[in-house]
């Protein structure tokens, strides 16, 4: 019996670190790390011992053997990987398929008389937490957690798809570090507003900025600021309960049978959550940890058929074929290829086995009449429309419609709502550089250009790519620059320390939370879902979060 990786995979290799035979792959030494969707156990090398599995953060390796029906494919989807290897070499010989992988490697050490390092990080998401993660195992150096809102997690917690209750078990990993003897938390707290770059620096003798990319790239097509017409990151922050995202931000879409339709312009994986959660069971939500005010909306909605438009052709399709695969395993609901322009189904046609466009193959294809809305009645369903792009949004006071590219035409697709899932982009960090263009600080391995002592990781260090995984390497990288520099003694060292810029920080706001008021915010949420079969239920504001902080019971909304 081998092990097989499946669709929740998040690549962050601490399962390479554990196998003892180096049967996953691509490690962080290899130059696909990062580039593929998930990482792979080679059958052939495979040895049955499970540490992978027990290491992993978010279960997803299992015995090929136990593997359930709609994840049986992922047998072969690893052995897949490994099919060109080849056979090796004799001695002396050559084999042009054969690679020899390498050998993985987590080397972090400095001198052994080198002091310990007061090292803040912005921002607790993935990015952060991986390089605080990286400081903490690997050195003594004491690190400071800052972040802006009142609850640690960033996308783990406002990003990651509540029905995929996996992929958040990596935030456990990072939660243990919350409590960190080396550890002190202020959350709460923005830089640029409570506490300024020059004074976060003054404090510590390097500071890690973990942004993200919080902000929406626009179509920049008429009518796309009418009610109704919003960014899938706005959506997505709706439903995960951000608490800079107000409860009644996402009205219903629309009245009439237009509102039984939503259109999405996008096909990657954010464009696959929201047309997943639109039509999903209510039910099945209700035991997860959507947040209360948008599983209401959710019970309520209309919608019955949500339309993923793509620009180009289903073989350059930007979502990953793990997530196309749990879409076509969802429960009630089917998936439909728009079969209006010949190259899709040509495409379709010709993908070979490892195509992207392969795994279309075999779902129904379909001259939908877009004249037509879904009946009240009907299934749910997901369709599929390449080769079409968004050219306006129609309506007076709200979306009714929404013009696109038809073949040498257009089309008007009725709909009461419409989602821009096109990507991600960087804010400017008051105090940092910023390059307008990319939407990143600039740097040089992670290095901040022109500001010694000063460091990025994540989505604002090399732009909204990669899932959570891959910031593991970046925060690999972006640390052994920072290390680098204090061995070679050019971090400006620190003018004071972080007990006075905690006490600074809480003379400018008094909503500050520390790791003891997060742990509190995490007993009342579990304790609140508990009374509700609910993993957790999110307190989605501000002041409800800070109130549970300090003990005090409000409703998640309050």
């Amino acid at each position: 019996m081998t092990y097989a990786i499946t669709q929740t995979c998040c690549s962050d290799a601490t399962c390479v670190a554990v196998c003892p035979v180096n049967c996953i792959h691509p490690t962080p030494q290899e130059r696909a790390f990062g580039s593929t969707e998930m990482l792979y156990v080679d059958p052939a090398t495979c040895i049955d011992c499970g540490a992978c599995a027990d290491a992993c953060p978010v279960d997803a390796i299992h015995p090929v053997d136990s593997l359930p029906p709609d994840q049986q494919e992922y047998a072969a989807v690893n052995a897949a990987y490994y099919a060109d290897r080849g056979a090796a070499p004799a001695p002396g010989g050559h084999s042009p398929n054969f690679h020899a992988w390498d050998a993985p490697a987590f080397d972090r050490s400095l001198p052994s008389d080198f002091g310990p390092l007061r090292v803040a990080v912005v921002g607790t998401g993935p990015a952060g937490m991986y390089a605080a993660e990286d400081l903490l195992l690997h050195t003594d150096a004491e690190v400071t957690l800052v972040d802006r809102l009142p609850v640690a997690g960033g996308l783990v917690r406002h990003g990651v798809a509540p029905d995929h209750p996996a992929t958040k078990k990596v935030g456990d990993t990072f939660a243990r570090f919350h409590d960190h003897p080396r550890v002190r938390m202020l959350l709460g707290v923005e830089v640029g507003k409570d506490l300024t770059a020059d004074e976060l620096a003054a404090h510590h003798d390097a500071v890690v900025y973990a942004v993200g990319a919080s902000a929406d790239r626009r179509l920049g097509i008429p009518g796309e600021d009418l009610p109704g017409s919003l960014s899938a990151t706005a959506f997505v922050a709706w439903y995960n309960a951000h608490p800079e995202t107000a409860p009644d931000s996402v009205g219903p879409a629309g009245a009439g049978p237009s509102a039984r339709r939503v259109v999405v312009a996008g096909n990657g994986n954010v464009a696959l959550d929201v047309a997943r959660i639109l039509v999903a069971d209510p039910a099945a939500l209700a035991a997860t940890d959507i947040a209360d005010h948008a599983l209401a909306a959710l019970r309520d909605s209309p919608v019955r058929e949500v339309v993923l438009l793509g620009r180009r052709g289903p073989e350059h399709a930007a979502y990953s074929r793990s997530e196309l695969s749990a879409l076509r395993h969802l429960p009630g609901v089917s998936l439909v290829v728009d079969d209006h322009d010949p190259r899709v189904g040509a495409a379709l046609d010709a993908a070979g086995p490892g195509d992207k466009a392969a795994l279309l193959r075999d779902l129904p294809r379909e001259a939908v009449d877009w004249s037509r809305t879904p009946d009240e009645g009907s299934g749910r369903r997901i369709v599929l429309r390449f080769h079409s792009a968004p050219l306006r949004v129609e309506g007076e006071e709200r979306v009714s419609s929404v013009r696109v590219t038809a073949g040498a035409g257009e089309l008007d697709l009725p709909t009461g709502m419409f989602l821009r899932a096109v990507g991600y982009r960087g804010v400017p960090v008051p105090g940092l550089p910023f390059d307008e263009t990319a939407g990143t600080v600039p740097h040089e391995a992670g290095r901040v250009t022109g500001m010694p002592g000063t460091y990025v990781v994540g989505w604002i260090k090399r732009g909204p790519s990669g899932g959570i995984g891959a910031n593991r390497s970046c925060a690999a990288e972006t640390v052994g620059t920072l290390l680098a520099d204090a061995v070679a003694g050019t971090l400006p060292p620190a003018r004071s320390t972080a007990k006075a810029l905690a006490r600074l920080a809480r003379s400018r706001n008094r909503q500050v939370v520390d790791a003891k008021g997060l742990a509190a915010i995490d007993r009342a949420e579990r304790a609140a879902g508990h009374e509700n079969g609910r993993p957790r239920v999110k307190f989605a504001t501000v002041p409800a979060l800070v109130a549970a902080a300090r003990g005090k019971r409000r409703s998640p909304a309050g």
